[in-house]
């Protein structure tokens, strides 16, 4: 059985993945959309799912409720910015000048988790809990991919 810091892991080796190729695309529009649609929509669920089943419990910790606060606050800069590409034409410098913060930040982001938010959690955590973590990851993040258009629209409904 997976544990929940493999599950991330995964999702961050296909953001990064997806990152490069929106990074890297250039002319075909078209590519461009679908790579950025892959990515925001399993990004949204990711974070959600993320908060919910490991930096909620993390935040149960002393140690490591800073630690998960500041992460939780960093998906909220990187949600507002890709709320904002949303809105931006996807062909234009100004887009792939946007993009490149959110590249940068959400690269940062993943490698903080993954050497330091971890690292904590395998401390709070025993290997039962990363098991059972995992599974609820999972389940939520599937559950969180129904809500993302829902959430999106609220948004520009607010």
């Amino acid at each position: 059985m997976t544990t929940i810091y493999k599950r991330i892991e995964a999702d961050h080796k296909t953001h990064r993945e997806l990152l490069d190729a929106i990074a890297d695309s250039q002319g075909d529009f078209d590519e461009r959309r679908q790579l950025w649609e892959r990515f925001y929509y399993d990004v949204k669920a990711h974070a959600a799912a993320e908060e919910e089943t490991f930096y909620s419990r993390l935040m149960n910790d002393p140690d490591g409720q800073q630690k998960a606060r500041h992460s939780v606050h960093e998906h909220q800069e990187m949600d507002d910015i890709m709320d904002e590409l949303n809105e931006m034409d996807i062909t234009s410098p100004g887009w792939l000048n946007r993009f490149a913060t959110l590249k940068h930040d959400y690269e940062h982001h993943m490698d903080e988790e993954e050497n330091e938010i971890f690292a904590r959690g395998r401390e709070v955590f025993d290997a039962q809990d990363a098991e059972k973590f995992a599974n609820d990851f999972e389940k939520r993040k599937q559950a969180e991919r129904a809500l993302v258009d829902e959430k999106s629209e609220e948004k520009l409904e607010a």
